[in-house]
């Protein structure tokens, strides 16, 4: 499985790094990292950083390896 965000629309509020801080993080500069692949484990993390996304910047690919 696999996330991507639209750094487009990303505006660098944090709350995904608050519902899963483990895939998402704020750097130094306050700019977004996050990892992209992560396993069935992390998903009910994954999708509450999705709806917490004000911007819906978020998306997920289920079928990615």
């Amino acid at each position: 499985m696999k996330i991507t965000v639209d750094e487009v629309k990303c505006q660098n509020h944090g709350l995904c790094a608050i519902s899963a801080p483990d895939h998402f993080e704020l750097d130094a500069d306050g700019k977004l990292a996050y990892q992209e692949t992560f396993d069935k484990e992390s998903l009910d993390a994954i999708e509450d950083a999705i709806d917490s996304c004000p911007l819906q910047a978020i998306v997920m690919d289920r079928d990615a390896a």
